[in-house]
């Protein structure tokens, strides 16, 4: 009776023990129900993404866009919308770093998943992409995806190999001419979003991987008026994320965006004056090497979130593999993101970040540097070594080298164990559009050749050098601006401390020819070939100066030697050599090896319809010069003067509407084409549209401001039976010019036309 008793005895208030055995069983079930719910909701807020996405990967690059200047890292100074909405919308990372500052080396790290001393790509010229190096559009293509490139920057054109890993790969840019400023050949934004949105509407699958390149941002730093209340560089921001914004609403509107993957990076960032470099290619300091990142993944999981763990370049590709399950090659060193993306991980294994500039090596013939970044230092490799503490000074300003010895062997032994085994690649000969292009763009071309096996700790420190950059930068700028004179004093200002500078040289006779000092630019190539005599880009420019000036044997003589480096240009030429000499045999020969060279080079039309309209029968003449401009449109680069026979030949038939229209191409693409000027003024005069000549003639003298333009600009206006205006020109051209130097360009002028005549 005691024991029932007992047993009766509710414990824990009185409550009977069936009651809490009851309980209890409901509690646990309680529990286990809100797991279960718990685990149902992190399932649902990932698994969308735990499965392989359904959608389209995107790949948004803004050349040139450094993360300090973005309002999601803090940024006050410019507005950016698009990107901020992407930016809830998906994952924010606060440290990313790309491995050079150099566009085309970066861009082959992004899609190869490879360190630029493993990809060989180490430089924006003399550098294609391996036929062997996999790229990320190849791996996805093999797993069913279509693959297409839309690119704003002749940097990354096709031809450079990227080309060959897409399905589509669009770089067609303006129709240009190396006198164009620096920076002009490009494309804008907005016509490539649009290139990339009328591919998108002939997909039927979303399995798609797209790479969107946006160029704006690269100096001069192109913005509309409507942004003109921001610095230069901040309105151009605020312009490529306009175009972004474009981009992401074509998404929406077509379904695309909830399911994509997207990712928005930059390939490196800009100097600004940070460390004394105002653009980028010289340092790997934060301003230039870290870069902003956004990743949205499909139905913004884990939306709104930033994640402070430093990332690379060279993660990404392992990131999307892994989204796709895709197996990954062997050889990437990079670590998949997916785990911090998901949240499903706070950290990865700690990895330091590599990055290089071999720039100042390739150009200059000064040292290269070699970075290697962790969680609190960067250690920069130099003739004068560099330890930098990121926590306590951001903005690299203290160098603690010798104050943390440790520190500093141990970082330099790590980069060393990264780099074991590599080596500096020898760049290749540019192509001669590719030496041309990139002139224009501000690059420079073909620098002193230092040996591979020199030890760069041998070379001058480019910290100690980046004052000439800025000058030589400074230079090529008051060029674009067609401040030549003011350019020239900078150029000589370098040659005087350097004479050995083959670029400076280059770049010197570039700006005498625009102007005008045709003889003064040939003595400056042949400094250029004094230094390497087989420099293809002094030899055509020397030959083609010499032709100007019908020093026929000359030009010959160098074009020539120049058939080796530069066919194709070289062919050109010799071309145009025999038919002013009018050996037309030799004008067909060369023509067609021009053309082997380079089959949209025109030259064998060119030839053919020269001499009929040499002949007058300018009816015959007329469809071989609009076939010959018809397989130019596949060029970038542009052929000087067949816009202008071609507008002579039309005026020659009474179509004076079509001839403007091409004199006007002629000048667009070549804008210190006297000869194209000057029948542009003579054709508005000869049509009473007096006003539209003498704007005409305003141009010229505004666009080519030498002595030769004046003492033509002179001419016309004797011609056009306005002796006082005429006066009046050669006057401003003795102020500007000296009474000697009008006087020598007024005699080749009047022996020019008595050779016409």
């Amino acid at each position: 009776m005691a024991q029932k008793k007992a047993a009766r005895r509710a414990p824990l208030g009185g409550r009977p023990a069936r009651f809490w055995r009851g309980w209890r069983f409901l509690l646990i079930m309680a529990l286990v129900s809100a797991a279960v719910v718990a685990a149902a909701a992190a399932g649902w807020r990932y698994a969308r993404v735990s499965a392989p996405p359904s959608g389209p990967v995107v790949l948004i690059s803004i050349d040139t866009l450094r993360a300090d200047h973005l309002p999601i890292y803090g940024y006050q100074q410019v507005a950016t919308p698009a990107i901020d909405a992407l930016a809830a919308d998906g994952i924010v990372f606060d440290r990313a770093y790309a491995h050079g500052p150099q566009t085309l080396p970066s861009h082959v790290s992004i899609l190869s998943g490879e360190l630029p001393f493993q990809t060989g790509v180490r430089d924006n010229i003399g550098f294609t992409v391996p036929a062997d190096l996999r790229l990320l559009p190849e791996m996805l293509h093999a797993r069913g995806f279509r693959t297409a490139g839309f690119v704003s920057g002749y940097v990354i054109r096709k031809e450079t190999g990227l080309g060959r890993a897409f399905d589509v790969y669009d770089s067609d840019m303006p129709a240009s001419s190396p006198e164009l400023s620096v920076g002009q050949v490009r494309r804008d934004g907005g016509e490539t979003v649009a290139a990339a949105e009328r591919w998108l509407d002939t997909q039927r699958s979303p399995r798609l991987f797209l790479f969107l390149h946006l160029y704006d941002v690269h100096k001069p730093y192109v913005s509309p008026d409507r942004y003109s209340q921001y610095a230069p560089y901040d309105g151009a921001i605020a312009y490529a994320d306009e175009h972004v914004g474009r981009f992401i609403a074509y998404l929406k509107a077509h379904d695309l965006y909830d399911r994509a993957l997207i990712i928005l990076l930059s390939d490196h960032g800009e100097g600004l004056g940070d460390h004394g470099e105002q653009e980028h290619g010289l340092f790997l300091y934060d301003e230039t090497i870290r870069v902003p990142l956004v990743i949205k993944l499909p139905r913004e999981a884990g939306a709104h979130r930033r994640i402070a763990t430093p990332v690379q370049h060279i993660d990404l590709v392992p990131t999307v593999l892994d989204f796709f399950n895709v197996p990954r090659p062997r050889a990437l060193a990079g670590r998949s993101l997916r785990s911090l993306l998901e949240g499903t991980s706070t950290r990865l294994p700690e990895q330091g970040f590599y990055a290089e500039s071999l720039y100042s090596r390739y150009h200059f013939g000064w040292s290269e540097l070699e970075s290697l970044t962790d969680s609190r230092y960067r250690y920069i490799r130099a003739p004068h070594e560099e330890l930098y503490d990121l926590q306590q000074d951001p903005g690299e300003r203290q160098n603690v080298a010798d104050r943390h010895a440790q520190t500093d062997l141990a970082m330099r032994e790590a980069l060393e164990r990264v780099t074991a085994g590599s080596t500096i690649h020898a760049p290749s000969q540019a192509s001669d559009e590719e030496r041309e292009r990139l002139a224009a763009l501000g690059y420079v071309g073909t620098g002193p050749r230092v040996a591979a096996e020199v030890a760069g700790d041998t070379l001058p420190d480019p910290k100690d050098k980046v004052q000439v950059l800025e000058v030589y930068r400074r230079a090529s700028d008051l060029a674009g601006q067609r401040r030549f004179a003011d350019a020239t004093v900078l150029y000589r200002q370098i040659l005087k401390d350097d004479p050995e500078m083959a670029d400076v040289w280059l770049q010197l006779a570039e700006v005498m020819v625009r102007m005008g000092q045709t003889s003064d630019a040939v003595d400056a190539y042949k400094h250029v070939l004094k230094l390497n005599p087989t420099d293809a880009g002094a030899l055509i420019g020397a030959a083609g100066g010499l032709l100007r000036l019908r020093r026929l044997d000359e030009a010959k003589a160098h074009a020539e030697a120049a058939v080796e480096g530069a066919p194709a240009a070289a062919h050109e030429l010799l071309t145009k050599i025999a038919l002013r000499r009018g050996d037309t045999d030799e004008a067909r020969k060369q023509a067609e090896l021009a053309r082997q060279a380079d089959p949209t080079l025109p030259m064998p039309l060119y030839v053919q319809a020269m001499q009929l309209y040499k002949a007058g029968k300018y009816a015959e003449a007329l469809p071989i010069f609009e076939e010959a401009l018809q397989l130019m449109r596949a060029r970038t680069l542009q052929m000087n003067e067949i816009h202008f026979y071609t507008g002579n030949t039309l005026a020659r038939l009474e179509r004076y509407p079509e001839a403007e229209a091409e004199f006007k191409e002629e000048i667009r693409i070549f804008p210190h084409n006297l000869q194209a000027r000057t029948s542009l003024a003579m054709l508005y005069r000869a049509t009473n549209r007096h006003r539209e000549a003498d704007q005409a003639i305003a141009d010229l003298l505004r666009v080519v401001p030498t002595a030769e333009a004046y003492a033509l600009a002179s001419r016309l206006s004797t011609i056009f039976g306005e002796q006082g205006g005429a006066a009046k020109i050669r006057a401003d051209g003795v102020r500007k010019f000296g009474e000697p130097a009008m006087r020598r360009a007024i005699q080749a002028q009047e022996k020019v036309a008595g050779r016409e005549h």
